[in-house]
C-alpha cells in the first residue's frame, strides 16, 4: 500500500471511531455488544483483514503500518478493536505463518471480510501463563484426530465460527503440541456462557470444551509438534498490536484529562491551574509519548526481522503498565466524578486493566526479557 493510501485509511479510521464508535459506547457498554452498524462500517473499510495479505482480500499491512491504525482504532472502548482483533493477530496470523495453501484459500478471504470471525484457542485453566503444559488431547483415529479437552478464557469464542486449537498429540512439552484448525460448528464443540468480566464489554470471552470433536488429519495447521512454535509466534507479533492499543487509549484517557482538567473549576480557577494537576498531566503526557516511541521501534525492528521476540515483550510489558497508570491519573484528577458510573474514565479504568493480563502477563514478560538477556 503506498503512502497516500495508507494515509487515506488512517484518516477514514479515525473520522468513523470519532464519528461513529465513540457516540455509542455507552450504548456498547449497557448492552455489552457491538452495534451492528458499527460491525458493517468496520467490514466495508477493510478493518477485519487490515494485517491479512492483500492476495486474500486483507489491506497486507505491515506491522510497523498496521500499529499506526491501531493507535486509531484503541483511541475508541477496546471491545471495538476486539471485535476484530483476532481475526487479524493470533488466530488469522496461525493461518498466515503456518496455514496450508488449501487452509489459507478457504479462511482467510472469509476472515479478511469479516464473513466469518476467528479465534484462539490456546489458554486452558491450569495451563494459561505456561501452555506447554496444556492437556487438552488429539488423538489420531484414522484418517482424522478426535480432540477432547477444555479450553478458557477465548476472546470471540461466543461469537467464532472457527477456532485455532493448540492440543497435545505427542508427549508432555511444548514439542508435543500441534494446531488444529476446527469450524464453529463441529459435533462435540460446545461455547459457555460468556464470561462476565471486570471491564471491555462488548468483547465476549468464554469457555470452549471439545467432547470427542472429530476432524480430518487436514485440518492440522503446519507440521505435526509445530503448535506452541506456531503460538508463540503469533503472540509476539500480537504483543507490538496490544501495545498500539493501549497507546491508543492512553491518548484518548490524556485527551479526557485535560479537557475536564480545563474546564473544571475550582476555587474560582480550573484546576489546570493547579501545579499538582498539572504534574498528573505531564507524567501521563510523558509516559503515553515513550510508550509511542517504543511500539514504532518495536515495529519496526520486527518488520525487519532484527527483533522479534524482546521488542515486543518490552513493549508490551511498558504500554500495557504505562495505560494502567494513565487511567488511575484520570481517575484523580477527575476526584469524585472519576468515579462515577457514566463517566469514560471510569469506565476505561476498569477496561485498562487486562492488557496487563491477557497475551503474556507482566510477570511473563519480565521472565521473557531477563532470560533473553542472561542467556
Amino acid at each position: 500500500m503506498d503512502a497516500q493510501e495508507f494515509a487515506d485509511v488512517v484518516s477514514a479510521v479515525r473520522a468513523f471511531v470519532r464519528e461513529q464508535v465513540i457516540p455509542r459506547e455507552d450504548k456498547i457498554e449497557e448492552s455489552d455488544s457491538i452495534p451492528e452498524s458499527i460491525r458493517q462500517g468496520a467490514r466495508e473499510m477493510g478493518l477485519f483483514g487490515y494485517a491479512l495479505p492483500e492476495e486474500y482480500g486483507g489491506l497486507g499491512l505491515s506491522l510497523s503500518e498496521e500499529v499506526r491504525l491501531v493507535f486509531e482504532v484503541g483511541y475508541a472502548s477496546p471491545a471495538f478493536r476486539s471485535m476484530f482483533g483476532t481475526s487479524n493477530g493470533i488466530a488469522g496470523q496461525v493461518l498466515v505463518k503456518s496455514g496450508s495453501p488449501e487452509q489459507r484459500a478457504s479462511w482467510l478471504p472469509r476472515l479478511a471480510s469479516g464473513e466469518v470471525v476467528g479465534a484462539f484457542a490456546l489458554t486452558e485453566a491450569e495451563a494459561g501463563s505456561d501452555p506447554s503444559t496444556l492437556t487438552t488431547v488429539a488423538r489420531r483415529d484414522g484418517d482424522h484426530y478426535v480432540i477432547d479437552g477444555a479450553k478458557r478464557f477465548i476472546t470471540n469464542a461466543p461469537e467464532a465460527d472457527v477456532f485455532m486449537v493448540f492440543a497435545r498429540t505427542g508427549g508432555p512439552g511444548s514439542r508435543g503440541i500441534s494446531t488444529f484448525l476446527v469450524p464453529g460448528g463441529a459435533p462435540g464443540l460446545k461455547v459457555g456462557t460468556p464470561d462476565a468480566k471486570m471491564g471491555q464489554r462488548g468483547a465476549h470471552t468464554a469457555e470452549v470444551f471439545f467432547d470427542g470433536v472429530r476432524v480430518p488429519a487436514s485440518a492440522m495447521v503446519g507440521d505435526e509438534g509445530t503448535g506452541f512454535r506456531t503460538a508463540m509466534a503469533s503472540l509476539a507479533q500480537g504483543r507490538v498490536s496490544i501495545s498500539a492499543v493501549c497507546v491508543g487509549l492512553a491518548q484518548r484517557i490524556v485527551d479526557e484529562t485535560v479537557a475536564y482538567a480545563r474546564e473544571r473549576t475550582q476555587g474560582g480557577h480550573a484546576i489546570g491551574e493547579y501545579q499538582l494537576i498539572q504534574g498528573l498531566i505531564a507524567d501521563s503526557q510523558a509516559e503515553l509519548y515513550a510508550g509511542r516511541a517504543m511500539v514504532m521501534e518495536a515495529a519496526r525492528a520486527f518488520d525487519a526481522g532484527e527483533d522479534t521476540k524482546l521488542g515486543p515483550s518490552c513493549t508490551k510489558y511498558f504500554c500495557s503498565e504505562m495505560v494502567g497508570r494513565v487511567a488511575d491519573r484520570a481517575v484523580q484528577v477527575f476526584g469524585g466524578m472519576g468515579y462515577m458510573h457514566g463517566v469514560p474514565v471510569e469506565r476505561f479504568y476498569r477496561d485498562a486493566r487486562l492488557f496487563r493480563i491477557y497475551e503474556g502477563t507482566s510477570q511473563i514478560q519480565q521472565v521473557v526479557i531477563a532470560r533473553h538477556l542472561l542467556r
